[in-house]
């Protein structure tokens, strides 16, 4: 067995490492090498390049052909509580590995791609991190359209919970307007306490 006969290409990515709010989100998807020619339709993007609703038809098709039994696909969140204990690598690989349970074959018979410095269990021989991957490789493309899918939809959600700091808008991330909103109202429990260590709230 080697990098070329292995029987299921498995793409990993991330979404999340950078906000000041809400979790950081892994997506894995799975499938045999010799049905990649289902998804050349689909265009070979940066997830966060792609419109939302692109984004999301692209999940139902992932979901029609789950149900199919064509391919396998998860996602991990891990939350800002847990990325403050940890830190944000290590709540990342806590995230990839958890993926990584989830799925029913054999390590050997599976290339792992993986998106930028990302890295699977060692019981994993054949791995591949490509810069980028996500532009360059369609198991990486899914897997990071996953993740921002899941991710975009917790945090609309919270949205609703937490409505004066507006995260269906900017998802977390350090926008100025989510800045001056942490300045006149404080964080709250989705903000990541170790990312805002040198904000003045003065």
């Amino acid at each position: 067995m080697s990098k070329k006969t292995c029987k299921y290409l498995c793409g990993i990515d991330e979404v999340g490492r950078g906000p000041i709010a809400g979790p950081v989100t892994v997506g894995l998807v799975l499938y045999q090498k010799n049905i990649s020619r289902l998804f050349s339709k689909i265009p070979l993007l940066d997830s966060k390049k792609l419109s939302p609703q692109k984004r999301r038809d692209i999940v139902k098709l992932l979901q029609g052909w789950k149900k199919e039994g064509k391919i396998f696909f998860t996602t991990t969140s891990i939350s800002a509580k847990d990325i403050d204990r940890i830190g944000i690598s290590k709540a990342i690989q806590k995230a990839l590995n958890k993926n990584l349970s989830r799925i029913e074959v054999n390590p050997k018979d599976v290339l792992v791609v993986l998106d930028g410095g990302l890295h699977a269990p060692s019981e994993y021989i054949y791995q591949e991190t490509i810069i980028k991957g996500d532009t360059k490789n369609r198991a990486i493309a899914f897997a990071s359209i996953m993740a921002k899918v899941t991710r975009d939809n917790y945090m609309e959600l919270q949205s609703e919970r937490y409505p004066e700091y507006n995260f269906a808008q900017h998802k977390g991330y350090g926008t100025k307007d989510h800045y001056k909103t942490i300045k006149k109202h404080g964080i709250c429990a989705l903000h990541r306490k170790s990312f805002l260590r040198n904000l003045s709230l003065k």
